[in-house]
């Protein structure tokens, strides 16, 4: 039987500028298997404005840290070398690789052109505030020190409908392009009337060849460095009939089992549910609903119902597309979309997206390793990766919630035959001492089980009816079962047993 896939999301905003993540993530390739992860979001690997952009101000989606442009040969993160050898070291240990890919505009233009635009207004982008005038626009963009290696695409301002910057007047704005068929692309979100524009120069969905051009670099990128799938970032703000004809040709390119997952940023579930429609359902989607409401538990404490967690969110209604994830980049503090979860919640809230059987979790480098930056934040590793134990080895088989108390919730996990000693009861608190009585099977009378989280010393003999009572400490969470033969953090010896179930998975494959 397949075990339980996880997902990390390899960075932070805070990752050192020092060029070595792409050898951070071969170096932990190992480490990160031997802890039950199996699959890792990284950064955008293309070029960006200079050798410190994470990688979301993109210049060149040819230039993977190869050519010296912007000031620097490498990316943040490291050389386009770097990025291959770590991907394969990723595949060597049974770990896919999903790469962040930026399509939405364009950043760190060569040249500037003039052309004709109208002024709109930043709260209702289909108010135009200007008659027709002239702005000089960084829009144009040549690669000097790419030149036509892999494509000999050039940008102008006829590929893009919008940018920010008129250098001529020095001047900032929302400046729409006038031209043949010029017009915001109507199939995004409809914050601000439309929510086409984003930042920089806005890259054209409606035109022809910018979309021939987008979908051939979407290939090349994936025959380079043959990865499993992508992260598309800011999809509301893109064309959502180009995105599902991208998803079409990377499936067709790639095969069934290429993964694709879009960030959505829209808590609204029926807004999510028509871009799913739109997009065929070819790929998967962030539950920012269910961040949110972890951010709202870890702020009410006591007085958010905790019976709740799950309503309106995208793991109740789409179990099957939806990411489930605690906080991620825009989400940590100081940045665009801060919304980040309480710390004495954290523990909760993987607990509630790692032990359960919808959603495809994810883990946050931020939340594991640490945050740096100039309000830096301790990582929370050793309570993620007995969790992590837990859902490798116990969060199997059938649900049963008793979701029955607005401060203390549980679940059972009923476990499988093919996972011996698989099955667990979690119970988390968001206010004082509780617990809950959850049965566990029959077959299970007489098992002495313990807290994996170590939270409690204590431990709970299922009664001969399959109940027991399984308590909690007051604001945090604890898994209750049978202890985990290889404890967590030997790597050595869970690495054997990941191995095992490698060779398992290709035999299988192979017939």
């Amino acid at each position: 039987m397949k075990r339980n896939h996880t997902m990390m999301q390899f960075f932070e905003w805070h990752v050192a500028a020092d060029g070595e993540h792409w050898k951070r993530l071969a170096r932990l390739a190992p480490e990160l298997k031997a802890a039950g992860i199996d699959s890792v979001w990284i950064p955008p690997v293309t070029k960006g404005q200079s050798a410190e952009d994470t990688g979301y101000g993109a210049y060149d989606l040819y230039d993977l840290g190869e050519f010296d442009q912007k000031g620097t040969v490498r990316t943040k993160y490291g050389t386009k070398q770097e990025l291959i050898d770590a991907t394969a070291e990723c595949l060597r240990h049974g770990i896919t690789v999903y790469v962040d890919l930026v399509m939405n505009h364009k950043a760190g233009a060569d040249e500037t052109e003039v052309f004709r635009v109208v002024e709109v207004d930043p709260g209702n982008r289909l108010k135009v505030i200007s008659g027709p005038f002239e702005i000089e626009g960084w829009t144009k963009f040549n690669f000097p020190g790419r030149g036509n290696e892999y494509s000999s695409f050039k940008w102008n301002f006829e590929h893009f409908n919008g940018t920010d910057y008129d250098a001529k007047k020095g001047r900032t704005g929302i400046f729409k392009i006038i031209g043949e068929n010029k017009d915001w692309n109507r199939n995004v979100d409809h914050e601000f009337g439309n929510y086409d524009y984003l930042m920089f120069a806005n890259i054209d969905y409606c035109h022809p060849v910018v979309r021939s051009e987008m979908l051939e670099w979407g290939k090349w990128l994936v025959d380079t460095l043959q990865c499993g799938g992508y992260r598309l970032d800011a999809i509301k703000h893109i064309n959502y009939d180009f995105i599902r004809e991208f998803a079409a040709e990377m499936t067709r390119k790639r095969g069934e089992d290429f993964y694709i997952v879009g960030e959505f940023w829209n808590p609204d579930l029926e807004a999510c549910r028509q871009f799913l429609d739109t997009v065929d359902y070819q790929i998967d989607l962030f539950d920012v609903a269910l961040h949110y409401k972890f951010q709202a538990a870890s702020l009410g404490g006591r007085n958010f119902d905790l019976t709740t967690i799950f309503h309106d969110t995208l793991v109740q209604t789409h179990p099957t597309n939806a990411v489930t994830f605690v906080d991620n980049h825009d989400s940590q503090p100081h940045e665009s979309l801060e919304s980040w979860v309480g710390d004495w919640f954290k523990p909760s809230a993987y607990a509630l997206i790692l032990l359960r059987l919808d959603g495809y979790p994810v883990v946050f480098y931020g939340d594991y390793y640490g945050i740096g930056g100039p309000s830096p934040i301790d990582g929370k590793r050793e309570a993620i990766d007995r969790l992590l134990s837990a859902r490798y080895h116990k969060a199997y088989g059938e649900q049963n919630d008793y979701f029955d108390h607005p401060n203390t919730i549980g679940w059972v996990r009923q476990g499988v035959d093919e996972i011996p000693g698989s099955g667990c009861a979690v119970v988390v608190s968001g206010g004082d001492d509780g617990e809950k009585r959850m049965f566990v099977g029959t077959k299970r009378a007489g098992e002495t089980w313990t807290d994996l989280t170590l939270s409690r010393e204590d431990t709970v003999v299922i009664g001969k009816d399959g109940w027991a009572v399984f308590p909690v400490n007051g604001g945090g969470v604890s898994v209750w079962a049978l202890p985990v033969e290889q404890p967590a953090g030997d790597v050595s010896a869970l690495e054997n047993i990941l191995e095992a179930d490698n060779r398992e998975e290709a035999e299988t494959s192979e017939n």
